[in-house]
């Protein structure tokens, strides 16, 4: 299989999520209450480093004011 070219792949951004209550049910929650299934499947969020508060989540560059959005909601 060939590799992607650069302009095809998924540009991704990083979001830093820090807090005492800061876990992946949570933050999946607050996603889908906010854009849903269809908005959580576009911004594809991925957990990529959890260390004791913190949490780093990638997502889909196009969808980041949303995700933001969502945790100020929340």
């Amino acid at each position: 299989m060939k590799a992607l070219k650069p302009s095809h792949r998924e540009h991704r951004r990083y979001l830093l999520i820090s807090g005492k209550d800061a876990n992946k049910k949570d933050i999946e929650d607050a996603i889908l209450k906010f854009i849903g299934v269809l908005g959580y499947a576009k911004a594809s969020p991925m957990i990529v480093k959890q260390k004791g508060e913190k949490i780093i989540l990638s997502i889909n560059r196009s969808e980041i004011d949303k995700i933001r959005a969502g945790f100020a909601l929340s």
